[in-house]
């Protein structure tokens, strides 16, 4: 009787959990895009990157939900300055986010907590990951353009537990460019590919601090550690970011006024940011296809497509990318090459070609030599660089590159 007592109650908590799954299903097919924002170690700035990225999205007239899962030590309520309770949703069991903007709602820990908002959070793993669930399976959340998701630094429970509810998150790694930073980004990096979480991209925090009196930039924890690890590991570095004094004390006190002040050496920068992120989501599906060398609208490829793009002069890939004769752009779907077109660029001008690119519907540039800048501004708009790559015919470099048979050299270009 007692076996049979618990081979009902241990079928009840299944029964229990595939509910829940059904109903996480649910929400989630109702949200276009999820982010989980992550870091590999604490205090380069998440919290707040997640905080005003929702904020700024929100401004731009997307339907944003921000979930804190820092279940430890929530930052988002008291970034955003946020009051108001959780309120009965309309289903039994069920309740609502708080409202934070008309088009953005919040939850987070915090106010479940009760007035003392000191009180500490000592849970383990297993309740932590069925709080996470029920922040998606009981909350009435609306149908979102956007789920920004901010979770504690490192690697554990919180951001597994995403991954494993969330299969279709992406990741948006936060860094500072000092190397005890970036060496913490490569263990994020390498948990997004072992649970095979897609990468959004970097974003580096704190690069680079303008002194109020002369106008110069300080460089307190070094520059351009950001787009080296980037490069070496194959991701978008989606944008950098400056240090501001502003953005330390808006956040102790609950502002994010700042995302309106256009002066803001910051706030530039993380407009430029914010492109980048919604020319990479669903929102924004459309790309450019080209066909004869006319331009036409066309959905993002499925099946894995991707357009490769190799600068060529006298038939062969050329030794500097901007100073080619004309660009070979190859269609590859399902590992085979589809189509292939010759386009001639624009004239040669500081940063023409990366936005042409772009515009062109350019996913990976197999190049000889490339300066630093425009491999910056061309990681920012979404495209991959490749570098130190033989002087082939573009059709035998794009083979290559599907056989995973490219070798490639040094960086020709030293600018």
């Amino acid at each position: 009787m007692g076996n049979e007592t618990q081979s009902c109650g241990f079928g009840g908590q299944q029964d229990q959990h595939k509910k829940q799954d059904a109903e996480i299903k649910e929400r989630l097919a109702n949200i276009k895009n999820k982010i989980l924002v992550m870091s590999g170690k604490g205090g380069v700035g998440k919290s707040s990157i997640a905080a005003y990225l929702s904020v700024a999205l929100s401004k731009r007239g997307f339907k944003v939900g921000l979930m804190d899962v820092d279940l430890h030590g929530p930052s988002i309520p008291r970034l955003l300055g946020l009051e108001g309770n959780i309120l009965p949703g309309s289903e039994d069991g069920k309740a609502r986010p708080i409202p934070y903007l008309p088009n953005m709602e919040v939850i987070s820990i915090e106010p479940l907590m009760g007035d003392n908002k000191d009180q500490a959070t000592i849970w383990r793993g297993p309740l932590k990951i069925g709080v996470i669930r029920q922040f998606i399976s009981d909350i009435e959340w609306s149908d979102l353009d956007y789920l920004i998701v901010d979770s504690p630094p490192g690697t554990g429970d919180e951001p597994l537990t995403v991954a494993q509810t969330v299969p279709d998150a992406k990741a948006l790694i936060v860094t500072t460019p000092q190397e005890i930073s970036l060496a913490d980004v490569r263990k994020s990096i390498n948990f997004c590919r072992h649970v095979n979480m897609d990468i959004l991209g970097l974003v580096e925090n704190m690069s680079g601090l303008v002194c109020p009196h002369c106008g110069k930039v300080i460089e307190l924890f070094k520059t351009g550690g950001g787009l080296r690890t980037a490069r070496q590991e194959n991701v978008r570095l989606l944008g950098t970011l400056p240090l501001e004094p502003i953005v330390v004390k808006n956040g102790d006190v609950g502002n994010m006024a700042l995302l309106d002040n256009d002066q803001l050496e910051f706030t530039r920068a993380f407009n430029d940011f914010i492109d980048q992120i919604v020319k990479l989501g669903k929102a924004k599906t459309e790309v450019s296809d080209v066909k004869n060398g006319v331009v036409t609208p066309k959905k993002n490829r499925s099946n894995g497509g991707k357009v490769l793009v190799i600068p060529v002069s006298d038939g062969k890939l050329s030794s500097h990318f901007g100073h080619c004769d004309q660009f070979a752009f190859i269609e590859i779907e399902n590992g085979k090459i589809k189509s292939q077109q010759m386009l001639t660029p624009p004239a040669h001008e500081p940063g023409v070609l990366p936005k042409w690119l772009h515009d062109q519907g350019a996913h990976v540039i197999i190049a000889g030599g490339m300066g630093d800048r425009a491999q910056q501004l061309l990681n920012e708009n979404g495209i991959q660089v490749i570098t130190g790559a033989p002087m082939d015919s573009p059709e035998s470099l794009a083979h290559q590159y599907l056989s995973n048979s490219l070798i490639t050299g040094d960086n020709v270009c030293d600018h």
